[in-house]
């Protein structure tokens, strides 16, 4: 049974469409980070302080189901991101979970081919234990019905990264 996993940054093509104008239909103003450490959905990182970044609006299960064909209905949502202002190269860290982006509390919102919500999957590890999430994303890649997975903050519910089977 394939359960891998490639963890993704937020596509450079989508980057540059999300900087002109984001997916609430919004133009966001970059701004200087003053002291650094917001989560950043283009190089699975965190800024640095002095970096310019901007917050947008963004919605990954439309934006997977663009690339799919899948009809997520309702499940389709928009909601705050970090990026930076300009183009950063992407992740520099390889194609594994973004442990620089963990947090205590994670939940793995788990969704089907139509991009239906299948569940969620509550991780509870401190950020020195990050790489334990390669057990639980192994888990949910293990039912053959998990077709895309999100990461989610538990704090906000802010998306963090997506998951796709490998």
């Amino acid at each position: 049974m394939n359960t891998t996993y490639e963890v993704r940054a937020i596509a450079p093509t989508v980057l540059d469409q999300l900087r002109r104008r984001d997916d609430a239909g919004h133009t966001r103003t970059a701004a200087t980070d003053p002291e650094g450490g917001a989560p950043l959905r283009c190089c699975l990182g965190r800024s640095k302080a002095g970096e310019r970044i901007v917050l947008v609006s963004y919605a990954p299960l439309r934006r997977w189901a663009q690339e799919t064909g899948a009809e997520p209905g309702p499940y389709d949502e928009c909601g705050p991101v970090f990026i930076h202002a300009d183009d950063c190269g992407g992740p520099t860290s390889g194609a594994g979970y973004p442990a620089e982006l963990h947090g205590p509390l994670r939940t793995l919102r788990l969704y089907d081919a139509r991009g239906h919500i299948l569940g969620g999957h509550l991780v509870e590890l401190p950020r020195e234990r990050a790489g334990e999430m390669d057990h639980a994303l192994r888990e949910v890649f293990a039912d053959r019905a998990v077709a895309v997975v999100h990461v989610r903050a538990v704090e906000f519910g802010c998306f963090m990264a997506e998951v796709r089977r490998g």
